[in-house]
């Protein structure tokens, strides 16, 4: 193998990996949920909701994250809890495209209003069910796809 070889195919992998985005940590107070994601790109905090059980954040292109937590109230099963989840509910143009359930947590994707949904619900403590929204217009979608996993696994919760 040439040192040029060597090169080339260095140059190209570091061109093929995503940037990395400086990321924030956001721990919720109340529910200690806790998740990190890419500050750089969700810049725009909205004002946090008086029960304080999470946050939302705006991206400057349209796309928008929201923490938060709640007490499973109906004592749901994550998959009792995944196909009322995946229910239209009067959403327009809501379609589930990918949906896995674990013992512990619930991934749900797909389209809603337009824009590409990923939902992903861990089932916590205390009968608590940790949350994280993300919804971005689906011409972002080379945008948003490569943050989508390292943020899913970093949502946690007690």
């Amino acid at each position: 193998m040439t040192m040029r070889f060597l090169f080339s195919v260095m140059a190209g992998l570091v061109v093929a990996a995503p940037a990395l985005a400086d990321t924030l940590t956001y721990k919720n107070s109340r529910f200690g949920t806790s998740i990190t994601f890419p500050a750089e790109i969700f810049r725009q905090a909205m004002e946090p909701p008086e029960n304080g059980d999470g946050m939302t954040w705006l991206s400057d292109d349209g796309a928008s994250l929201a923490i938060y937590a709640f007490n499973n109230a109906l004592m749901q099963t994550p998959e009792e809890f995944a196909d009322t989840a995946s229910e239209p509910a009067g959403r327009e143009g809501f379609e589930v495209t990918y949906r896995r359930v674990k013992d512990n947590w619930v991934v749900l994707s797909g389209y809603v209003e337009g824009d590409i949904f990923y939902d992903r619900f861990e089932f916590g403590a205390n009968d608590v069910i940790h949350a994280m929204l993300l919804r971005f217009p689906t011409d972002l979608k080379p945008k948003y796809e490569p943050y989508i996993a390292d943020m899913g696994k970093s949502l946690k919760g007690p």
